[in-house]
């Protein structure tokens, strides 16, 4: 047996024509919802890029112990279980932060990997060039921007624009290299047998970056525009702005279905259909304007981040252009391929093999919860989402760790000063951890502090009527609790979100 993983980041569920989605035609979407089975309830878990990763591995979550950070020693590594196994793995990406002090740990869990640099700000391309001090890409008032530039925000922008300068061909973009690549393997392999092959492309995911052929797709040949990097903030532009923003995300993902379709057209060429599972999957969706904000993290997970597309074509059981109403999230995948090659699944992993519900859509739980690490806390059954802002921020959390970095940085020395011990947890193998106080987020004003939104998602998707429905708010505050208590969340996070 074989598996093909597809993995975009940032990619909007709303967007793709199987989904509802009208503004750009997706082709090959199209195809791929025709011969797969599609997810309709698809939840992430963690958020943002690097701890969805932690759980793609992992198949548990993982935001209620730590903020982002690399796999841990005592982590459960789906891609390395199966290469023990005798299943050869295989990673190429474009994304940067496998590359960065906190994602070193994950890539180096697969057979053979392969990483392409110069996606958003990686510090790849080399100029001492000073630099204009303006990148015109991003949104926002141009003295805002050149006012942040000595700042590690104001590099990533600088850093960007010298990127640019080799991107200058469809084929010399990350995205491109990385598909070619991963078709490369394909081609060479498709013969053999007992391999999984991911390829992951950060698209996509902002900076809004297409190749002019796609941006000519969506914008007037004399009109262009040059805006395709907001901010993580409240959309402060007026309208005009936004649609051309939102143009240029359709752009990219304008490429990103070309690619997929390079990947179908191979399943076709091989007759893969017959042995080798796909599945297409992100970590999470993006806000381009909805809810009045750009982006993700700063604010409720909202429908547009926190529910996604996907899609799997399982070649044991023959089902396709079907849907499954199950609940399932991303905690679900790292079962679901060792199952599908025949590995046991480790107990840590609390994730289910998707197999039944794509078989006959039995479902796997009744409940999930998403958020990122001291932010808001949710949980959903599929129809209701309820999100929980913290309650009592003065005592504050901590970073469960073994492994001190945060995304770019390694953690300071003051910080570490105030570390001690913890633990065992549940899942820790017997390892006691580091406990070290946590940088918490700050409230955005949609759910000030020690609040809470309930919204029936089936009636009301884009979530613009909150409901007064205390019956729900009560059976999802209850099974946020259990399954809290189920991944042996630290105690103070109950005190933190006003939990019992």
């Amino acid at each position: 047996m074989r598996a093909v993983m597809v993995m975009y980041d940032s990619l909007r569920l709303d967007m793709l024509p199987s989904y509802g989605g009208k503004e750009v035609e997706l082709p090959n979407f199209r195809r791929l919802a025709e011969r797969t089975v599609q997810f309709d309830n698809s939840y992430v878990c963690s958020l943002p890029c690097m701890p969805a990763r932690r759980e793609l591995h992992t198949g548990r979550p993982n935001f209620l112990h730590r903020s982002w950070g690399p796999l841990e020693p005592f982590d459960d590594s789906m891609p390395e279980i199966l290469k023990n196994h005798g299943i050869y793995t295989r990673l190429v990406t474009d994304h940067n932060h496998y590359v960065e002090d906190g994602g070193g740990t994950y890539h180096p869990r697969y057979s053979t990997w392969e990483c392409n640099r110069g996606q958003e700000g990686d510090p790849w391309a080399g100029s001492a060039a000073p630099s204009e001090g303006y990148n015109p890409h991003v949104v926002g008032e141009p003295g805002r921007i050149a006012r942040i530039q000595k700042t590690p925000l104001g590099r990533l922008y600088n850093q960007d624009m010298v990127n640019r300068e080799r991107q200058t061909r469809t084929e010399d973009y990350p995205q491109a290299q990385t598909f070619a690549q991963g078709l490369d393997f394909i081609r060479n392999n498709c013969s053999y047998d007992n391999w999984f092959l991911q390829i992951e492309t950060f698209d996509p995911h902002e900076p809004f970056n297409a190749p002019g052929e796609y941006l000519a797709k969506l914008f007037d040949p004399d009109s262009v525009s040059e805006l395709d990097w907001p901010p993580y903030a409240p959309v402060n532009e007026p309208p005009e702005v936004v649609a051309e923003v939102r143009k240029r995300y359709l752009a990219l993902l304008s490429f990103c279905d070309d690619s997929l379709g390079k990947v179908l057209d191979e399943f076709d060429a091989h007759d893969m259909w017959k042995d080798t599972m796909l599945i297409v999957n992100t970590d999470h969706g993006y806000l381009l304007g909805e809810h009045d904000w750009w982006a993700k993290s700063m604010m409720p997970d909202y429908q547009e981040v926190a529910h996604t597309p996907l899609f799997i074509w399982d070649p044991r059981l023959q089902i396709a252009g079907e849907h499954r109403k199950s609940l399932v999230q991303t905690i679900d995948l790292a079962p679901t391929l060792l199952e599908f090659f025949g590995v046991e699944i480790p107990k840590d992993m609390l994730g289910k093999s998707l197999r039944g519900v794509i078989k006959t859509d039995s479902p796997v739980r009744e409940y999930g919860i998403f958020g990122s690490h001291s932010g808001v806390l949710s949980v959903t059954d599929g129809k209701y989402v309820l999100m929980t802002a913290p309650k009592d921020r003065e005592g504050g959390l901590y970073n469960y760790t073994l492994m001190t970095t945060h995304m770019r940085s390694r953690m300071s020395v003051e910080e570490l000063k105030q570390a001690s011990l913890a633990g065992p947890f549940s899942f820790t193998k017997g390892c006691k951890v580091l406990k070290i106080p946590a940088i918490c987020k700050k409230m955005s004003a949609d759910l000030p502090v020690g609040k809470e939104l309930l919204f029936d998602v089936e009636e009301d998707p884009r979530q613009e009527h909150p409901l007064e429905n205390s019956d729900a708010a009560a059976r999802l505050k209850a099974a946020l609790v259990r399954i809290l208590e189920e991944n042996d969340a630290p105690a103070e996070l109950y005190s933190y979100y006003g939990l019992k």
